[in-house]
């Protein structure tokens, strides 16, 4: 990421937290007389503590110094949870992550991880990379979501699929909901790993072909690992709830383990046990 764009990224993220943030919050009148929503800069400045002239050419996206001190200050007035903390830093004080193998086009899975795959027999698991490449699933997760097998593998992108794949679509009772968790771990990885053009070149293409991705992406939602219940409408299965947990795998490669699990006291279990062994009898015919 070049310095104008991690400047202009820096911009976008500062202006969306503070219109997100409502005056009667902090104890301000709303006001009728505010043009914009949220928070204006001087009320941000005031409130970190530096001045409006500073925090303005902050907000511009002006290459000038900052300190961690200031953008501690800075978060708590934006009330910025720690993941957005942390996108912050990486952004403001430009920390870049060495990328190891940058031109390998697909991580190889341990054995050990494989194993996992296979064992999570009921809860459709997928495994990605720092670009959202599917690199592993279970089969739970192909007849939850996709049969991956037969997608080519530089197509198999979750952020490109989930905008691209009617089946997707269709599958989440709130498509939305759903996208913008993936597009916050995306904001954390594009965050981290600067000096990887790979994530501006694949943001432009996504915001010309998908309207959509580019209005979500605006929000500037960050989350390393959302935690939430995804409701699914399953052309076969029919309605099906399911505990989103992402976990991070340890190792070389920052790989990303997202694991659905059925919620207790549903039917979604028995659910995806019948659609499973339906196909598999299909299949044997």
């Amino acid at each position: 990421m070049n310095d104008k764009t991690r400047l202009e990224a820096l911009s976008t993220f500062l202006k969306s937290k503070r219109a997100k943030i409502k005056p009667e919050s902090i104890g301000l009148p709303a006001g009728n007389r505010r043009r914009t929503p949220g928070l204006r800069r001087e009320e941000v400045a005031h409130l970190a503590g530096v001045s409006t002239t500073w925090y303005t050419w902050l907000e511009q996206g002006r290459d000038i110094k900052v300190s961690s001190i200031v953008l501690d200050s800075i978060s708590t007035a934006l009330q910025l949870n720690n993941d957005e903390r942390d996108y912050l830093y990486d952004l403001a004080l430009e920390t870049k992550t060495e990328i190891d193998n940058p031109k390998k086009d697909q991580a190889e899975l341990s054995p050990s991880l494989k194993r996992i795959l296979a064992e999570l027999t009921y809860c459709p698991t997928i495994i990605t990379d720092r670009h959202c490449h599917i690199v592993g699933w279970n089969s739970a997760a192909a007849h939850i979501f996709l049969d991956f097998d037969k997608i080519p593998n530089n197509q198999r992108n979750l952020i490109r699929l989930v905008f691209t794949r009617k089946e997707l679509k269709a599958l989440a009772a709130n498509w939305e909901h759903f996208t913008k968790g993936f597009l916050a771990i995306f904001r954390t990885y594009y965050g981290h790993y600067l000096g990887d053009e790979w994530y501006n070149q694949f943001i432009k293409e996504m915001s010309h072909s998908h309207p959509e991705f580019h209005d979500l992406w605006q929000e500037s939602q960050v989350s390393k690992a959302p935690e939430m219940i995804i409701e699914f409408r399953h052309a076969k299965a029919g309605k099906m709830l399911f505990n989103l947990t992402s976990l991070q795998v340890q190792g070389d490669m920052d790989l990303r383990c997202s694991i659905y699990t059925p919620v207790e006291e549903t039917d979604t279990e028995n659910k995806l046990k019948r659609l499973m062994k339906k196909v598999s009898v299909e299949n044997k015919k």
